[in-house]
């Protein structure tokens, strides 16, 4: 097969494309992350609304084609979307009904407050694959457990997998079209941008998007009065995070990590970060911290050994749990049944957590 064509060749292919109202698709600046690996193509086009980018079908359908037919090209993958807000929700929506707002607007300007929240929690990590959305889950579980009212905000917006480990497969309600009415499980109050999309539809969305929906699944739910509002982070030290800091009362953070070298290099950014932006950090949470054959018994530290309870006493942070890397949390996770609901072994360490966070707090 001939050789991927280049960067170039593709945008100069995409500057044939005419588009309704003059010009094209480069000349109007409308193409964003054009990849080629392998002979596999992908862009964005993405236009200024909602109604624009539907309007714009045809054109994405004449620039697939037109990129399809290029030598070398194997696969081609374009998406439409739109960096400003969605058409408005349609007036009388109906109770009951799947929320039709814009999720993904611009964000506002001030701070901002959650009615009825005493404590917003953040649940961080420098880097992903440490495990930080199961103990946002489980921790969340774990604290309606001691009688805490609690709410649980997928701020995952890339990668939201809350839905699914929490069990929840129906749209939130909305009365109004601008109210969310946020689903339970467990104990715990939940809202997901996964929610309201299929599960395998990606978002692409620029920073000033993933801020206004952020604020908006925290601020258009109607949350009630809760003791807790546990925030599961997206990795790393990005926008979401400045937002949550900089708009919200955030009470604290608390950042997971493995014991592996590579994750505290990442975790101590996580910390820097909150340090950064004044959020008291409330502990760390070793995740994977060993694992026990569950044929022989035998136990590896297959992470490393006691890193994140090192970090945690070098900077004078609580050690919330060291978390073993086990079979059942896995298997609860993936079938919506998170460990800390039920009242095996598995789940104690969760459990503790919990106390002891509610001991830091009251």
């Amino acid at each position: 097969m001939a050789a991927s064509p280049s960067r170039d060749a593709i945008l100069a292919t995409l500057a044939r494309i005419a588009v309704p109202g003059g010009g094209d698709l480069i000349s109007r600046d409308l193409v964003r992350a054009l990849g080629v690996d392998a002979g596999s193509v992908r862009f964005v086009i993405e236009t200024e609304s909602a109604d624009t980018a539907r309007a714009l079908e045809p054109v994405r359908a004449a620039a697939e084609a037109a990129v399809a037919a290029m030598e070398g090209v194997s696969k081609v993958s374009v998406a439409l979307t739109a960096h400003g807000p969605a058409a408005k929700a349609p007036a009388g929506a109906g109770k009951g009904a799947a929320p039709s707002l814009s999720i993904g607007r611009h964000p506002t300007a001030g701070p901002n407050e959650v009615p009825g929240v005493k404590r917003i929690i953040a649940v961080g990590s420098g880097k992903g694959g440490v495990g930080k959305s199961t103990v946002s889950a489980n921790l969340a579980v774990a604290l309606a457990r001691e009688g805490w009212r609690v709410g649980l905000v997928d701020a995952d917006i890339y990668g939201p997998s809350q839905p699914r480990m929490m069990g929840v497969t129906k749209k939130p309600a909305s009365p109004d079209g601008k109210t969310i009415i946020p689903p339970v499980a467990f104990g715990v109050r939940v809202i997901s941008i996964g929610m309201m999309l299929p599960e395998e539809q990606a978002l692409i969305w620029r920073g000033p998007m993933l801020m206004g929906a952020l604020q908006q699944l925290m601020t258009q739910v109607a949350w009630g009065d809760l003791d807790a509002l546990v925030i599961d982070m997206p990795p790393g030290t990005g926008d979401v995070q400045m937002t949550l800091c900089q708009k919200f009362p955030v009470t604290g953070a608390i950042i997971v990590s493995t014991p592996q070298d590579v994750a505290l290099l990442d975790a101590r950014r996580a910390l820097n970060a909150f340090e950064t932006l004044k959020t008291p950090v409330l502990g760390l949470i070793e995740n994977m911290s060993t694992f026990v054959c569950p044929n022989c018994g035998h136990e590896e530290h297959i992470f490393g050994d006691g890193g994140v309870a090192r970090e945690a006493e070098k900077h004078g942070l609580p050690m919330l749990g060291s978390l073993p890397l086990l079979l059942e949390v896995r298997l609860s996770g993936d079938g919506g049944q998170p460990v800390a609901a039920g009242d095996s072994p598995a789940g104690e360490p969760y459990r503790r957590m919990a106390r002891s966070l509610i001991a830091q707090l009251v």
